[in-house]
């Protein structure tokens, strides 16, 4: 049967909603496809509900294409199992908690790792049961504390997420594979761009991480690229590391004043006033070494400085210093944690003196031993030249926290890197043992002997898919649905008032819905012709047949929605002409 839009639960908004901050959350607002509830919290519509089936059918196909099997977990969990594997407590303000009338604790899952594994736990017990791949269509709650941009991070959202479980790493080498093959057919029938990325494990744990990202000028994630084919997260990017030079001949680190000097800009401008270089070029802010103190949060409440040194002409990324002191929270350090620590100066700190201080030293491979800086010299208004790392002072540790740079050396090939916006779309995980040692999953081997069961973790935005695809997919008039995901493969407008030229659109959709073609019929009498032909290109469908004036001479009006194009065909003919397409 056409879906009739006199009959149809929608309702279809001229103007961008206020609240709306990309393209996809605007065009999927005003055609009505979803409702907001709550700050990243959406109401399904019908419309909308057929876009996401038929994304979901896909990735079912290609699950059991992969071997992988269907279950369903409750979204309402049980706190035990999230805290024998610690992550009760790593969440910390990032999950939905609550109580029962008994007082027990639960949590609306934001992943359900835990529940898998015990799934397995409690139905198999030998090598012989393995492998296994399961997955789940399920929604998922985390606390965001910002979230924006529609569906595209919400605090509610649709997400497959599928677990592998073999007896050994070669096995689970395998699930791998087979799970990002299918994530590459799942992409590739869905009409959208995506980069496979080399990740960070980050908190999830394990051997191997990449992410499938869609590139996008919109997206929240960065990844960097290079035209040697290298790709990474800026999480998982590497720095070159500059070669070890000798300490033997540099001159001696020397104290010089620098009033009014706390930032780098300050620092550089004094720099070349008053202290000319020996090789006549100009200061400039790669020069210093810039030391950021930040306050780390251990999950058991303590609270610990630590300063991060790296070149002034760099800020720390607080997404790859967050993957580094995972769990602990990140934050700068603030005014009252510098009225404790009278060793530090703000605007003038040094790594000199961090032991005097208790404060753990840690810094971007480019201050690589015997490498010479400018840097405070932990006093108001003084600085220090010929600071050298091993002989004036120590790292305890490398990380990578600073910014990544369009044109920094790429770790693989040496070309220059680009660093590009992406939405991510999908992330796999070769987890190993972290989840089944913590939950005690083990099987009988060939030899009968208990072992540990190795795991993967394969996910996917379900709901974050449908507002890629509309990113992608669209004009300045509306939506443009592949064929694949669309709510209607054709959109019948009847236009005018003439009884015969609804009866004729009627029989015509009549004919489609006969053929197992799914119609969007406009039948609406009170409606204008304008009206229908803008909602016709809002909504999206990728095959618009206007039934009007054309029709007294047999002929109606067909229109690409993807191209514009249109023309005129007899009405006889409308159907197949449609289907071919």
């Amino acid at each position: 049967m056409p879906t009739r839009l006199s009959h149809l639960f929608l309702r279809t908004l001229r103007e961008d909603p206020a609240e709306a901050e990309v393209t996809s959350h605007k065009l999927l607002l005003r055609a009505g496809y979803i409702r907001r509830q709550a700050p990243g919290v959406f109401a399904w519509l019908p419309l909308g509900l057929r876009v996401k089936a038929k994304v979901e059918k896909i990735i079912r196909e290609e699950m059991t294409a992969a071997g992988a099997q269907e279950v369903h977990f409750p979204a309402l969990l049980p706190k035990e199992p999230y805290e024998v594997t610690g992550r009760w407590t790593e969440y910390g303000d990032g999950i939905f908690r609550l109580k029962d009338r008994k007082d027990a604790d639960y949590l609306l899952a934001p992943t359900h790792e835990e529940v898998f594994t015990l799934l397995v736990k409690d139905l198999y017990n030998s090598y012989k049961d393995l492998p296994v791949c399961l997955y789940q269509i399920q929604d998922k709650y985390r606390d965001e504390a910002r979230p924006r941009a529609g569906l595209l991070r919400g605090r509610e959202f649709t997400m497959k997420d599928a677990y592998s479980f073999d007896i050994s790493d070669e096995g689970l080498a395998n699930s791998y594979q087979a799970q990002r093959d299918a994530y590459e057919r799942i992409f590739t029938r869905l009409g959208l761009d995506y980069v496979i990325v080399k990740a960070d494990a980050g908190a999830m744990g394990g051997s191997r991480s990449e992410e499938f990202l869609h590139p996008t000028e919109v997206g929240e994630d960065s990844f960097v690229r290079s035209a040697g084919g290298y790709t990474a997260n800026i999480e998982a990017f590497t720095t070159v590391v500059p070669a070890t030079i000798p300490i033997e001949g540099q001159p001696a680190a020397r104290v010089f004043d620098s009033p009014n000097t706390p930032t780098i800009d300050s620092l550089v401008a004094h720099l070349n006033a008053t202290e000319p270089r020996a090789d006549g070029r100009q200061w400039t802010a790669a020069d210093t070494l810039k030391n950021v103190v930040l306050a780390l949060t251990h999950l058991d409440g303590t609270r610990e400085l630590i300063s991060i040194g790296l070149p002034g002409d760099r800020d720390v990324e607080l997404a790859r210093v967050e993957v580094a002191f995972s769990p602990a929270a990140v934050e700068a350090a603030t005014e009252e944690d510098f009225a404790k620590n009278k060793t530090l100066v703000k605007g003038y700190i040094g790594p000199q003196d961090a032991k005097k201080s208790g404060i753990t030293v840690y810094a971007d491979p480019r201050i690589a031993p015997g490498t010479s800086w400018v840097t405070g010299a932990n006093a108001k208004d003084k600085h220090a030249r010929n600071v050298v790392n091993g002989r004036d002072f120590e790292v305890d540790h490398y990380i990578e926290a600073a910014q990544i740079k369009q044109g920094d050396a790429c770790p693989k090939c040496a070309t220059p890197v680009i660093i590009d916006r992406a939405i991510e779309i999908g992330h796999i995980f070769q987890l190993g043992r972290k989840y089944a040692e913590a939950l005690d999953l083990k099987v009988q081997d060939e030899n009968g002997e208990s072992r540990i069961v190795t795991m993967g973790s394969y996910g996917i935005g379900v709901s974050r898919l449908v507002a890629a695809i509309a990113e992608q997919h669209h004009d300045e008039k509306g939506l443009i649905w592949p064929k694949v995901v669309s709510p209607a493969d054709v959109h019948i407008i009847a236009t005018g008032k003439e009884d015969a030229v609804f009866e004729a659109a009627e029989n015509l959709a009549s004919e489609f819905a006969a053929r197992g073609v799914e119609v969007l019929f406009d039948d609406r009498r009170s409606a204008s012709a304008g009206v229908k032909f803008n909602d016709a290109e809002l909504l999206g469908i990728p095959v618009t047949i206007v039934v009007g004036k054309l029709l007294s001479e047999g002929k109606v009006e067909l229109k690409i929605r993807a191209t514009s194009d249109r023309q005129e065909v007899a009405i006889a003919d409308a159907v197949d002409s449609a289907l071919n397409v």
